[in-house]
């Protein structure tokens, strides 16, 4: 599934535009996909080379082509083809050799952005999700079609990539209007037109139609999804078995009872801002970072976890990212812990430098059940309190009841108002 690419004929209405906006009424569900991923995080740091094919592989004789950029895919460059093959398809292009855990690394970033968003993310791969935004609408004052457009703009601010978003009421058809939606764009499925969007469509964009299934369903006649979606069961059984034959029938009907499986272990509890130009005054950081934490720590107490390590994420001006972590001696969830540790990881790394991204992670999560191990004048008892008592402040007459005072003075960074939350992170 996933082989269609670009709108058909007929299917153009299902587009958003300026001017246009299909009905998602009940369609609560996006798929998320990056564009040409691997070689959109290259081109960050290379745009001169953003409109010459581009293409992201191994050096090795056997190496095969892991991205190709949307100018190298018009000449026939494929993921997972050799490079023998790219080189003969495309001699002009230029080879970028692969950057170890920069993917994975941003990915981890984009995957945070949906978790801001609803809790419930489904990660396929580093550059692909499914979004259940259905409860989330109301808290959020946005249609999917806007939650849609949200994340794209973040992630092209955040990230400087740009990614495709299907919406639809089921995730099948999400995940193939996220495929017609590329490059840079995204499509609505509206509930009712669900039959009109899939039937013209080939069989071979069934959710597990593959080559063989493909020329069994050939064999019978079957061409299109509306072929699918009328033939007899008992036909299609003979020809494909019964498991298979049940499902594609049910998705050729528009038919798919899966929702996004989530893995509720948390293992991390984060935040992180993006600042509207780059920063390099340590006071406005340092203040960031204590924002960050107080976010952070709010969020491990309402969870009822503490952690015992703390990671800042600083992301530079050329969009270089380092994360830097210390383990603690005891667990916490304590902002004043959390921001001391945090400026002396960023002391350490990144003092002095232009920054345009800041993140403040807990990990190594445990219950606040268990026994809080308590050293000979620590603080962290009388600060808990006065932090417990601000989030009960804060429940009562809003988050702005009460916060430190520092974040209160003339040189904190403006921000863009965004409908967001801490967000944790549930990592596979």
């Amino acid at each position: 599934m996933g082989r269609n690419a670009g709108l058909p004929p007929g299917h153009e209405r299902f587009r958003v535009s300026a001017r246009h906006v299909p009905d998602d009424t009940g369609c609560g569900l996006l798929h998320v996909d990056m564009d040409a991923f691997f070689a959109a995080v290259e081109l960050r740091t290379r745009p001169e080379l953003v409109h010459k094919p581009v293409v992201v592989a191994g050096a090795g004789p056997r190496s095969v082509v892991t991205s190709a950029n949307y100018p190298a895919r018009e000449f026939g460059v494929r993921a997972a083809m050799p490079v023998a093959v790219a080189r003969r398809l495309c001699p002009h292009a230029v080879f970028i050799p692969p950057t170890p855990g920069l993917y994975g690394e941003v990915s981890k970033g984009v995957m945070a952005i949906f978790r801001e968003l609803t809790p419930l993310v489904e990660p396929m791969s580093l550059d692909e999700a499914f979004l259940d935004v259905s409860g989330a609408l109301r808290r959020l004052g946005a249609t999917p079609a806007q939650v849609a457009a949200l994340i794209r703009e973040r992630v092209r601010a955040e990230h400087g990539i740009a990614c495709s978003v299907g919406v639809a009421g089921v995730k099948f058809v999400a995940k193939l209007a996220s495929g017609m939606a590329k490059p840079d764009g995204v499509v609505v499925v509206p509930v009712g037109e669900t039959l009109a969007f899939l039937h013209p469509l080939p069989i071979s964009a069934l959710w597990g139609v593959g080559k063989r299934t493909e020329e069994s369903l050939r064999r019978l006649g079957l061409a299109t999804i509306a072929d699918v979606a009328v033939a007899p069961l008992s036909r299609l059984r003979r020809a494909v078995g019964n498991a298979a034959a049940d499902h594609l029938h049910a998705l050729a009907n528009g038919h798919d009872e899966r929702g996004v499986e989530i893995d509720t272990a948390e293992k991390s509890i984060g935040a992180e801002h993006t600042f509207d130009t780059d920063q390099r005054d340590l006071p406005v950081l340092e203040r960031e970072l204590l924002r960050l934490s107080e976010r952070v720590a709010a969020s491990l107490r309402a969870k009822a976890v503490r952690g015992r390590t703390v990671s800042i994420k600083v992301r530079f001006a050329d969009f270089r990212t380092i994360t830097r972590a210390r383990t603690l001696a005891s667990a916490t969830d304590v902002a004043r812990v959390i921001h001391t540790t945090a400026v002396a990881l960023f002391g350490e790394a990144a003092a002095g430098a232009e920054i345009r991204l800041l993140g403040v992670r807990v990990e190594g999560l445990s219950g606040t059940e268990e026994p809080e191990q308590l050293t000979f004048g620590q603080p962290e008892p009388r600060w808990r309190e006065a932090e417990v008592a601000a989030d009960v402040a804060r429940s009562k007459f809003g988050a702005a009841a009460i916060r430190p005072a520092s974040l209160l003075g003339p040189g904190s960074p403006k921000r863009k108002q965004r409908p967001v939350e801490p967000e944790s992170d549930s990592r596979r």
